[in-house]
């Protein structure tokens, strides 16, 4: 069986997001390649060493070009702030490791191209996170457009709803800084619906789009981890730097249509990642909060009996559900994780590129511009013009 040695920088959220799927993968994915926790890196000794001991990695480094250049490391997993991205990517590239970087791939379109070449001039697998493609209904989806279930497709609407920062006195987390993130809900939660439509529909030819900044500055936080923080409202404030809403629309290649909205304002919800496509002969809808149905609908059901139907995809004929438990015994968030690192492990061990790769990362960040753009132009804007 083969193996590989992981370096990883980054412990917090994505960090134990990803520990946990590389400790868990061989337990049910036995013939995959084993990925061997060997380093962990971040800046704060104390915090990466409890991390190191807690998530199960043999030794921990607080310099990730330690990490990078570390003879034994095959594989560098890269889940830091998006600004870091970038300079350890090429790092490691240089240094001959294979790549797996969380998204968005980088701070800006050009960045991201530079990682994407880079990695391809080192001859190293490259793969980006974009997990929520892993989930066995999202699979399902994909399969019955593929295989043309749902006929010719017309819409596709995505929308990606949460609320952890209505609060005003909610502190200046790194993530509400455009110098660290890059962007707000628009590179946040907007990346991740660009890369299931690319994945389920296809490409985007224009864009039209419109943001908003509604809360302008906010207390400096004491300290930060995930989507959490802790500050005092009476604190020294600063200004917000990027989004805190951004809906567009889009054009498909194959004559769709699609509309986006991603958002951190919106009351009652805490994680509303969904999708609707509609076609010609039916349609599906999916919710990441019931992240294990997929809603279905045909046209050529008996009119008596025409509506969407629930299916549960936890079937041995669903993707990946073979591996876990009996059919109705439900997967949750982190098995995205470990579908990703399957992918990861596979393609390594087959000498082939993952998917999603940095590729996709790539076509996910010309949208992400294309729309930033033509909201500063406010007029549509071809992707072909960035």
């Amino acid at each position: 069986m083969k193996s590989y040695n992981i370096g990883m920088v980054g412990y917090k959220f994505m960090g134990k997001a990803h520990s946990h799927a590389y400790r868990d993968l061989h337990m049910f994915f036995p013939q995959t390649a084993v990925p061997q926790m060997k380093l962990i890196c971040g800046r704060d000794e104390s915090g990466v060493k409890a991390a190191a001991e807690q998530f199960g990695w043999e030794g921990y480094v607080t310099d990730w070009r330690e990490l990078v250049t570390h003879p034994e490391i095959d594989i560098v997993d890269i889940n830091a702030p998006s600004d870091a991205h970038k300079e350890i990517a090429l790092a490691a590239a240089k240094a001959g490791k294979h790549l797996f970087c969380e998204k968005p791939l980088a701070l800006t379109l050009e960045d991201a191209r530079e990682m994407l070449t880079a990695a391809e001039e080192a001859g190293v697998k490259h793969m980006v996170g974009f997990n929520y493609r892993f989930a066995p209904a999202v699979q399902l989806a994909k399969k019955l457009v593929a295989d043309g279930r749902l006929g010719q497709i017309y819409h596709f609407r995505a929308w990606f709803l949460q609320d952890w920062i209505v609060d005003p006195s909610f502190p200046l987390v790194w993530r509400l800084q455009k110098e660290v993130a890059g962007s707000g809900s628009h590179g946040d939660l907007g990346a991740h619906l660009i890369d299931l439509a690319h994945y389920l529909i296809g490409d985007m030819t224009e864009v039209i789009g419109m943001s908003e900044t509604f809360i302008k500055e906010r207390p400096l936080p004491t300290a930060m981890t995930g989507l959490s923080a802790k500050g005092s409202a009476d604190a020294p404030r600063g200004p917000v730097t990027v989004d805190d809403a951004t809906l567009f629309m889009a054009r498909f290649a194959g004559g769709a249509l699609g509309s986006f909205e991603a958002t951190r304002f919106a009351p009652g919800h805490r994680c509303t990642n969904s999708f609707e496509i509609n076609g010609s002969k039916g349609s599906v809808k999916f919710d990441f909060e019931r992240m294990n149905e997929l809603q279905v609908y045909f046209t050529d059901d008996a009119e008596d009996v025409q509506g969407f139907r629930r299916v549960l995809a936890t079937d041995a004929a669903h993707a990946y559900m073979d591996a876990w438990w009996p059919a109705g015994h439900t997967i949750g968030y982190e098995h995205t994780f470990v579908h990703e690192v399957v992918e990861l492990m596979n393609a390594v061990a087959e000498d082939r590129q993952p998917v999603p790769n940095f590729v996709d990362g790539v076509k996910c960040q010309e949208v992400l511009e294309a729309v930033d753009r033509s909201i500063a132009e406010r007029r549509w804007v071809r992707l072909s013009e960035v």
